[in-house]
């Protein structure tokens, strides 16, 4: 009997897949974005890849940028910034994990996979909430780009980082706010955990020095829990409208 309610993407061999092309993400790529808490980021220089898990900031724009992005940071020092400074090309893995994400602090309502603090203050209400949105972890993302190191001191970079801590910093039982760059609600205990690098996210460091970088999101591929996979990618309307005309010539010419 067909199962309904989870359409596979397609069966095609994934090298032969041609992209979905669209002025807008698809809505299987917001998801994933909007609603897992972490990202494989994968970075390589040499034979060996290195991937990190990481903790991250999507916006659909900033003032900056029209496009797309991701925000993440990284110690100056660290395997992948070393790795970006060589070799900018990045791959990207996100899941659609949402019952994963606690809740933030952010009033931003976009994110829909943040459940209400109420909803985890209980086993039970956890139960039930991991339960409700377990059926909806059934995608997945990769994301192919280059990154890029905001320069630092840069309004661009100031921007960023508030976005990003912002939103990974998370409501406890407690009522304390501990994220990024640790936890701004304790006073000198806070500021001394912040400067001994005590508390943090993965893949997001605690420090202030630490580097903003940019991933802004144009391409990838969907797959889903069957197997499925979908190729994407991401174009203006006058690329789109070029890629239109296009069509209607013999050849494309």
């Amino acid at each position: 009997m067909a199962d309904t309610q989870h359409p596979p993407l397609s069966y095609e061999d994934s090298a032969t897949t041609q992209p979905h092309f669209s002025t807008s993400l698809p809505p299987e790529v917001v998801s994933c974005l909007k609603n897992s808490r972490f990202l494989h980021l994968a970075t390589c220089d040499g034979p060996t890849p290195h991937i990190s898990l990481m903790s991250y900031t999507f916006l659909p724009s900033t003032p900056f940028s029209a496009t797309p992005t991701i925000i993440m940071t990284t110690n100056p020092s660290s395997k992948k910034t070393l790795n970006l400074l060589s070799n900018p090309r990045v791959s990207l893995l996100v899941h659609d994990w949402v019952s994963h994400r606690p809740p933030t602090r952010t009033r931003d309502t976009m994110r829909d996979g943040s459940p209400p603090p109420a909803a985890t203050r209980s086993s039970l209400a956890s139960l039930l909430l991991n339960l409700n949105t377990s059926a909806m972890s059934s995608i997945s993302t990769t994301i192919s780009g280059s990154a890029r190191f905001l320069d630092v001191g840069s309004e661009e970079e100031k921007w960023c980082k508030e976005q990003h801590l912002e939103n990974n910093t998370f409501a406890s039982d407690d009522g304390v706010a501990a994220g990024l760059f640790g936890d701004a609600s304790r006073g000198d205990e806070g500021e001394q955990q912040q400067q001994q690098g005590r508390q943090g996210s993965i893949g997001a460091e605690v420090d202030e020095e630490a580097s903003v970088v940019l991933v802004e999101v144009k391409e990838g591929r969907i797959a889903d829990w069957k197997g499925g996979v979908r190729d994407w990618a991401l174009v203006s309307e006058e690329e789109q409208r070029e890629m239109r005309a296009g069509r209607g010539m013999v050849n494309g010419v």
